[in-house]
């Protein structure tokens, strides 16, 4: 990862505070105050929502929202991107944390607070140790098949407030079959206003991202109780919960804790990373100052830990929200500041939503697992490889059906044993000079290239290593056996650009071969690190100095 020098950050060095505000224009405020404005009415009822997601109590998501986006304001670089309470990790963290203790009891809120300043201390560390990388051993197919996964369990946990029905705990399986034998108790008007809310939010969504189809359809649903008088009628409302300040620090705090919440708060750090590293560069812009990966993992991670220490929970990126700031104009992260000093406002005034129908807040979250759910994305996996898809599947269902830590495993391990597979078994392609040129190329290339007599030009196309070294060796004996006596065997090392010692020593032994049958060995394109490789087991000296050329021909010409 590259970044430019005026913006890069590092140990020793103090990063520039409210950089996105650096330059402020006048002309930016009327912009900046009208993407708040749309912002603040697209996370109030996320921002609930997901709280309750996350097993929470619904003020949480207030204060995440306010630590997240204060925060980014302070140390972020881009100017757009919305931090807070996401709907990607908190089924994610809210199902790991359940095997440690009970939703909604003190002691999972005390977890939950751990894990943020855990998951934010994490984050940060990736911007301390030049980490970033990690964010990409995600492939896309691993990314579309868990957030599927993701969006199964948002689905699965809001049936029962969508139907007014129990709801069962433990896995997925057991939640469906619990809803599925109480469905006889459904009621009709719940599932009237959680489906009005998901049109309505859907509805929205079509006609312009920027308009307020949630806060709308959950104040409407509100009153709509509220002068009804439905919650005597089966509707549940979320009723009384406490919304003053909130509890500073951290509780339950000890060895044996952070040693069970340690893996949890690693994939939801590996996800937070990856989702914020999409998000600055979907978003990426010049003006005011370019956006930079670095400082966004730091202000990410410092809103994880301060989002921890108010009783609140881990907070993300929000590809969502950044976008509905970018349709409104928004130029900086006042936008955000003015949006988080809107949502301290609403924190007073929170007792107003005991009436808010719980299956409203359903209808809302349905709407975001349908936007994380990218059908058409596991379509055009399945169009380009079988086998990648697979991996979004079984990603997908061990998500659902097992658990996020352990589908999120099991898919990145089969994704690099299917890359080593590829690498172990890389193909040896002939070369042939293309007629009229001094240009060489695979024999089967539509050029008809023409393999010069007495001359095997063989091109390895990967790195020289342990796994494939013997697969190197057998398939260069092979295609020197079926060449036609060749007086010169000519290594095009040009995609070689490593070897290591198992490696080595199968080039060598296979130098022995050549040098006993009387053949010749000469290179072509290699890199300066394969030359010190070979320097250091000593093959540098025995292949010679001078049979290292520039090009296939001029080996060809030189050698031959």
């Amino acid at each position: 990862m590259t970044e430019p020098a005026e913006a890069r950050i590092g140990p020793g060095r103090v990063p520039f505070l409210m950089r996105s505000l650096r330059g402020y224009r006048r002309e930016w405020l009327a912009t900046d105050v009208l993407a708040a404005v749309t912002l603040l009415a697209i996370a109030v009822p996320e921002q609930l929502a997901t709280s309750r997601l996350a097993g929470m109590p619904p003020v949480t998501g207030f204060y995440a929202f306010v630590a997240g986006t204060v925060l980014f304001a302070l140390l972020g670089s881009n100017p757009r991107m919305s931090v807070g309470a996401d709907s990607t990790i908190a089924p994610l963290f809210a199902v790991g944390i359940a095997h440690f203790a009970a939703s909604g009891t003190p002691q999972y809120q005390d977890y939950v607070g751990i894990l943020a300043v855990l998951v934010g201390a994490l984050v940060a560390l990736v911007w301390l140790a030049r980490l970033g990388w990690i964010s990409e051993l995600l492939s896309a197919p691993i990314i579309a098949g868990f957030l599927a996964g993701i969006a199964v369990i948002i689905i699965v946990h809001q049936l029962p407030d969508l139907l007014g029905v129990h709801s069962g705990g433990g896995s997925t399986i057991h939640r469906v079959s619990t809803v599925i034998s109480h469905l006889d108790q459904a009621s009709v008007p719940t599932l009237v206003i959680g489906l009005a809310v998901f049109g309505l939010v859907l509805g929205a969504e079509r006609i312009d991202g920027r308009l307020p189809g949630a806060l709308v359809g959950l104040v409407s649903a509100t009153i709509l109780v509220a002068i009804t008088n439905l919650n005597h009628h089966g509707v549940e409302a979320l009723g009384a919960f406490a919304h003053g300040a909130p509890r500073l620090g951290l509780r339950d705090v000890s060895w044996n804790t952070i040693q069970k919440l340690a893996p949890l708060a690693g994939v939801v750090a590996l996800v937070v990373v990856t989702q914020s590293a999409a998000t600055t560069r979907a978003f990426a812009t010049e003006e005011p100052s370019p956006s930079d990966v670095g400082y966004d993992f730091l202000a990410v991670g410092a809103g994880n830990v301060t989002a921890g220490l108010i009783g609140a929970f881990p907070v993300n990126a929000s590809p969502a929200r950044t976008a509905a700031v970018t349709a409104s104009r928004g130029r900086t992260q006042l936008a955000g500041l003015l949006a988080a000093v809107g949502m301290a406002a609403v924190v007073p005034a929170a007792g107003l939503l005991r009436d808010v129908p719980l299956a409203a807040l359903a209808g809302v979250l349905l709407f975001v697992a349908t936007r994380i759910f990218h059908l058409g994305e596991l379509r055009a996996i399945a169009r380009f490889d079988r086998f990648e898809l697979a991996l979004a599947m079984i990603t997908l269902l061990a998500v659902a059906l097992i658990g996020v830590v352990q589908g999120i495993g099991v898919a990145v391990l089969l994704a690099i044993l299917d890359r080593t597979r590829l690498t172990a078994r890389p193909s040896l392609h002939v070369l042939g000079r293309i007629p009229g040129t001094t240009s060489w190329a695979p024999i089967s290339a539509p050029e008809r290239p023409a393999e010069v007599p007495g001359v095997l030009v063989v091109l390895f196309a990967a790195p020289l290593w342990y796994a494939n070294a013997t697969h190197f060796r057998a398939g260069l004996d092979r295609l020197r056996r079926q060449a036609r006596a060749p007086r010169l065997v000519v290594l095009d090392a040009l995609g070689m650009y490593d070897v290591d010692f198992t490696g080595a020593r199968a080039l060598g032994k296979a130098l022995d071969e050549l040098r006993q049958d009387g053949i010749a060995f000469a290179v072509a394109r290699a890199g300066d690190h394969l030359k010190q490789n070979l320097a250091r087991a000593g093959l540098l000296d025995r292949i010679g100095a001078d049979h290292f050329h520039a090009s296939v021909d001029e080996a060809v010409r030189t050698a031959g």
